[in-house]
């Protein structure tokens, strides 16, 4: 198991990372609308460690499919106030803080309040300076599988072969974060389910999940709540927890060093499980 690497840190190497997801946005798929005051967000940061969180993902522009985004300014002035706030209180909330973002300008900010990892959808795509942002900090760097932006990404889920065309541009991308100056310790993918995939797509991802291990990279999965859930099983609203979290064991078990989720404390336990699972087969 790889674990992300930044300037001054990583991941814990012993266990796999718990990345808990505190989106400050109006209109997040799930948990939309929850934390867009600063002492809610705060309240759920902690709810975070309590359960035995790893890392803290902020994000101030939803990626839902179909959503228009957000101006620079709203995305700044939703994000950096949390995390100035955070770190102001490191003793309550000790975690490292990712950004989620794929806007350059938004990571600088955020990197200089206090954040260790840039979480860009876009793989640096988007706007690819953000790459350079992240070198110049030294921090970690996710770089996720989409195509398209969120408002555009589920009318392109054809692919030749989903698995190798998908490694094909993360390869991309990790190659420019290399050019940028990151190192490749400090780099994470993503492969980016429900991200310009459809239903069945989300779950040939999972299924050849071990296949991304040609990057030799820590992989990170983020299928907490996702909409693939309802479509290939008609899981609603809550009843969605329970493949999230067989989902997340199952990604451990293929070789993720890192989940990314909405509900922590479920979460840690069904990722540890899967982990000593996993760990007694190769021994």
């Amino acid at each position: 198991m790889k674990p992300l690497h930044w300037r001054g840190g990583c991941l814990p190497e012993d266990r796999v990372g718990v990345m808990g997801i505190l989106n400050v946005t109006p209109d997040s798929f799930f948990d939309g609308g929850r934390h867009e005051a600063l002492e809610d967000a705060l309240r759920r940061a902690r709810v975070v460690v309590d359960e035995g969180g790893d890392i803290l993902d902020i994000g101030g522009e939803s990626t839902r499919p179909g959503s228009a985004g957000v101006s620079v300014d709203e995305e700044l002035d939703r994000v950096v106030p949390v995390i100035r706030a955070l770190r102001q209180s490191s003793s309550m909330y000790p975690l490292p803080i990712s950004i989620d973002t794929s806007r350059a300008e938004v990571a600088e900010a955020a990197l200089e309040a206090g954040a260790e990892v840039v979480n860009d959808v876009s793989g640096g795509s988007r706007e690819p300076e953000i790459l350079n942002v992240a070198a110049r900090h030294g921090a970690g760097t996710i770089l996720m599988h989409m195509r398209g932006s969120p408002a555009t990404m589920q009318d392109q889920v054809d692919y030749n072969d989903l698995v190798a065309d998908v490694i094909a541009e993360l390869q991309a991308s990790c190659a420019a974060a290399t050019a940028a100056g990151v190192p490749t310790s400090h780099q994470a993918i993503d492969p980016g389910i429900g991200f310009g995939k459809s239903a069945k797509g989300c779950l040939e991802l999972l299924a050849r999940l071990q296949e991304f291990q040609e990057l030799q990279r820590p992989v990170l999965v983020g299928a907490s709540r996702k909409s693939f859930l309802g479509v290939a099983f008609g899981h609603q609203g809550d009843d969605r927890l329970v493949g999230s979290l067989l989902a997340s064991g199952h990604s451990v078990t293929a070789g993720a060093s890192i989940v990314r989720v909405h509900d922590v404390a479920l979460t840690r336990l069904a990722v540890d499980v899967a982990a000593g699972i996993r760990d007694a087969a190769r021994r």
